[in-house]
């Protein structure tokens, strides 16, 4: 095992480098969870009136204890003209401008109406200036509202277009290229025939992907051959190409020699993992290549832990999976010489580990809510003692 690359170290060196993509400008409708690429600075300020925050009649401070004179009305979008003067009192609806003169708002609960004479019938407004929206009262025209490199959510998107924003610049996708090999392989929704079996692992890790923010581009299944991988490999136009399959070292594993044979610049291949040990990272023509293994989990735990932050970088976005500790339901042995991860459920007692963990139980990682971490050389770990999980059940998409 001293020749496999640790988990930390191999994830230091897949990301050491990588910026934020270039940026482009998108309708806000086409924004909602991308990362803002630039601050966002108010054009507008808002509100851009002294606005009514209730309904009711819009007076002078000085004359709240006297009968007013009703002069005229303000509606949002129909505000009235004139000021008020000593005595006056307009009609005012939510949202409505402030006309000049005016400094106070009697709620229309408090005020008793004969045609057009009114008058204060409860305690009335607290303070000058009561239920009135100041011009500028949620921010002003120049005021920075959300930092760069946000991922921006429907409240975002609001204030942006109120802020004056029809268009934002926004961090591009990553354009993510899978490469699936197998002869073995068959389609989605086809019957395998003899030695076949059904290909899940594109479905699955194009999901997680997308979860993550990236353009997905799946060009089916890659048969064993030499020439037909070094094609697809040539062919992917993207920022990242994954291999799925194929990484190991039987006569039938391509992905390494026709890497090689294509020039490809390999930064690491196998890793102090379980599972995920074949997991190889490198670059080809100036595109980089992360080679995940073929068994379904060991596919979806090496995807979570390093397409995920390596994507995630990509698109500008500070990216942590969701971390938790809970006490251990059941207890542990001794960890091996591998950083191990756990599939598990949470119970009342605790994260309880399934009592199989092969890599190709797919029905498992679909019921496990977590991933227990036992990092390389762990101790044995009593019930009731406290792990390191990811919550796999609070991992969620950003779009």
């Amino acid at each position: 095992m001293s020749g496999l690359l640790p988990f930390s170290a191999a994830l230091d060196q897949l990301l050491a480098g990588v910026e934020p993509l270039p940026a482009e400008t998108l309708p806000l409708d086409d924004c909602a969870g991308r990362v803002l690429a630039e601050p966002l600075i108010a054009t507008l300020t808002q509100p851009p009136f002294d606005a009514a925050a209730m309904d009711g009649y819009a007076i002078r401070w000085a004359d709240r204890h006297q009968a007013w004179r009703v002069v005229g009305e303000s509606a949002a979008g129909h505000g009235w003209p004139g000021e008020v003067r000593a005595g006056d009192a307009v009609r005012i609806f939510t949202g409505a401008p402030l006309p000049a003169g005016a400094d106070v708002i009697v709620v229309q609960e408090e005020v008793a109406r004969d045609g057009d004479v009114a008058r204060l019938t409860g305690e009335g407004p607290p303070r000058i200036g009561a239920h009135i929206r100041p011009r500028g009262q949620d921010f002003a025209a120049g005021d920075a509202l959300i930092a760069a490199n946000v991922s921006l959510t429907a409240a975002h998107l609001g204030l942006a277009a109120a802020a004056g924003h029809g268009n934002l610049r926004v961090r591009c996708r990553p354009r993510v290229t899978l490469v699936a090999t197998g002869d073995e392989l068959v389609p989605p929704g086809v019957m395998p025939g003899p030695g076949q079996i059904v290909s899940s692992n594109p479905a699955m890790l194009a999901t997680l992907l997308r979860q993550a923010g990236a353009v997905v581009h799946d060009p089916g299944l890659i048969p064993d051959r030499r020439e037909a991988l070094a094609e697809a490999l040539l062919a992917a136009d993207a920022d990242l190409i994954i291999t799925i399959g194929g990484a190991s070292v039987g006569d039938h594993d391509l992905v390494v020699p026709v890497l090689r044979d294509l020039g490809a610049e390999l930064d690491f291949w196998k890793i102090a993992l379980r599972p995920g040990k074949p997991l190889l990272a490198g670059r080809l023509n100036g595109t980089r290549v992360l080679g995940l293994p073929g068994n379904p989990v060991s596919a979806f735990v090496t995807a979570l832990l390093f397409a995920v932050p390596l994507v995630a970088r990509m698109a500008g976005r500070a990216h942590a999976l969701p971390l938790e500790t809970l006490r251990l339901a059941t207890p542990l042995p001794a960890n091996g010489a591998r950083r191990d991860h756990l599939r598990a459920r949470r119970t009342a007692a605790g994260a309880e580990p399934f009592p199989r963990q092969d890599s190709a139980l797919l029905s498992l990682l679909a019921a496990a809510e977590l991933l227990i971490i036992r990092e390389a050389g762990a101790p044995a770990a009593a019930a009731g003692d406290e792990v390191t999980c990811i919550a796999l059940d609070r991992f969620h998409s950003v779009f």
